[in-house]
């Protein structure tokens, strides 16, 4: 670690590089040199998507029932603009896709469609069980091979450049500081724009289906940057988490459902219709209160997914990955019940965008599950978030193409200053300071909340806030420092967001405020007006 912080100088910066992130890489014309930057190899959440991308296909069903069946899900919050402009081009997005190397699972005729929650229409495309590994795979072959792209991986942004204007679009991005993990320095990435592609915040919860990097990262430094945030209130509870001491994350896909699969109490009732007549095909928040209802009712710690009336050879072609790993863990699904928990998966709101993923900050983008783009309202449809990576990843590439300009010098920034700190001897209250935010946003802030355990949240994570600031503004950055930093950011705009939410709506509900508000509307944060 004795290397000189560097200072790179590329026309495009790519935080990230799941599906949303390589998408935008990829479409950037071949003439503006693209970094992208990577905190681990592995990539993000992609790869753990199992489901599939939703579009319509089908002769038999429509571009409107695919808008009606989002507009349901998202609870009266999505933009139906925004809806529209993404399931229209979702044929165009299962074609490039296609073109990438995606081998979709085929049928006899066209592609195989699978159904899933909220759909009313068989128009999930899939790669087996494994769809995320599926397009991640395709879209890293085609990006290593790209002249214009480079690679940098174990690196983790920190804070972004930027000029400071006074308003909106009054202000423009000039790059980004960026820890070298390696190096241990913070290097400078300058950049005409820049693209957050770095995924959602689900690891602000004890329990989670995402991977250990999903820590909200490009939200909090979008909003230290200045740019509103948006509907933080609704994180997606998946119903379906694996519960077993040693599989740590492991999800079980809805499709398991969409083919039939049936929750189940201890005792063998299956519980859905009582909740809602569409049963274990009900929309996610729906399915995860069901569960969580009944297992506090008979304090139960899990219940039982069960497809063992399907044919097992069925089951074994259509869910090879799940089969395994079940097999893995001495459960045959074929035989056995599935032992699962609902956990935290997906963050719908984020970064509020507009059309081409630009944020409030000229030249900013957020694409992904970082950004709020108001395709998912007050909860996300199975299947819809891949395809918004694809969309957006492709949208933003557009608008830099008009609006970058490879010619152009770029402006100075100050270089990171680390000559007034040391190295901390007490990176135990690192690890201290992030189990605890997590434990209490679970216990406080999770599927169900009042506004007595959301206002004891509040408290709490402003007080942790200040002693991470003084610890980050004494001691050298790491990356575990960087990560809780962000966790505390987000965990506090969750909070805030719910607590401006008096109603239940979608995947908030509070027992205080049951009901529907006549009016509803998304829950927008401003900096420097939230206190």
């Amino acid at each position: 670690m004795n290397a000189d912080p560097q200072l790179h100088q590329v026309d495009v910066l790519v935080l990230g590089a799941g599906a949303a992130g390589l998408t935008a890489a990829l479409s950037i014309p071949k003439h503006l040199s693209v970094a992208v930057l990577t905190k681990d190899p592995s990539g993000g959440s992609t790869r753990w998507a199992q489901g599939g991308v939703a579009a319509v296909i089908d002769d038999q069903d429509s571009i409107e029932s695919h808008v009606d069946d989002t507009l349901i899900a998202g609870a009266g919050l999505c933009h139906q603009d925004v809806v529209e402009h993404v399931v229209s081009s979702a044929r165009e997005a299962i074609d490039w896709l296609v073109e990438q190397g995606v081998a979709f699972t085929k049928s006899e005729e066209s592609f195989h469609l699978t159904r899933e929650g909220g759909h009313s229409h068989r128009r999930i495309l899939h790669a087996a069980d494994a769809t995320g590994w599926a397009i991640q795979d395709a879209l890293d072959r085609q990006a290593s091979e790209a002249e214009n792209i480079t690679f940098y991986h174990n690196f983790i942004a920190v804070d972004l450049c930027f000029d400071r204007g006074r308003g909106p679009r009054t202000r423009r991005v000039r790059g980004c500081y960026v820890l070298n993990k390696q190096t241990g320095e913070v290097d400078t990435f300058l950049a005409h724009a820049v693209i957050l592609a770095t995924g959602g915040a689900s690891k602000v919860y004890k329990y989670t289906s995402n991977p250990d990097g999903a820590s909200g990262d490009g939200i909090a430094m979008a909003w230290r940057a200045g740019c509103r945030v948006a509907n933080m209130e609704f994180n997606q509870f998946h119903p379906t988490c694996l519960f077993h001491p040693d599989a740590k994350s492991f999800l079980i896909s809805e499709a398991v459902r969409g083919e039939g699969g049936i929750l189940r109490l201890p005792d063998g009732t299956q519980f859905m219709p009582g909740f809602d007549p569409r049963a274990e095909l009900a929309p996610r928040d729906i399915v995860a209160r069901a569960i969580d209802h009944e297992m506090k009712r008979i304090g139960a710690d899990h219940v039982y997914l069960d497809i063992t009336h399907r044919d097992p050879e069925f089951i074994k072609s259509h869910f090879p990955t799940i089969y395994q790993r079940l097999i893995e863990l001495d459960i045959d699904m074929t035989k056995d019940w599935i032992p699962v928990v609902p956990a935290a998966h997906y963050t719908c709101g984020g970064v509020l965008v507009d059309l081409q993923g630009e944020t409030d900050l000229a030249g900013l983008y957020a694409i992904g599950e970082v950004s709020s783009t108001g395709l998912h309202g007050a909860n996300r449809m199975a299947s819809n978030s891949l395809l918004e990576c694809i969309v957006y990843g492709r949208s933003a590439a557009h608008h830099i193409a008009l609006t970058v300009h490879a010619d152009v010098a770029h402006p100075g920034v100050d270089q990171w200053d680390a000559s007034q700190v040391i190295d901390s001897d007490e990176d135990v209250v690192i690890a201290h300071n992030w189990a605890e935010i997590r434990r209490f946003m679970w216990d406080y802030v999770g599927i169900v909340r009042t506004d007595k355990r959301l206002q004891r949240a509040l408290n709490r994570v402003q007080l942790l806030a200040r002693e991470i600031q003084d610890f980050y503004a004494n001691y050298r950055i790491t990356a575990h420092l960087i990560e809780l930093r962000n966790l505390a950011v987000v965990a506090e705009l969750i909070i805030r967001s719910a607590l401006k939410r008096e109603e239940s709506r979608g995947l908030h509900f509070t027992l205080d405020h049951p009901d529907l508000s006549k009016h509803p509307d998304d829950t927008v944060l401003i900096p420097g007006k939230e206190r």
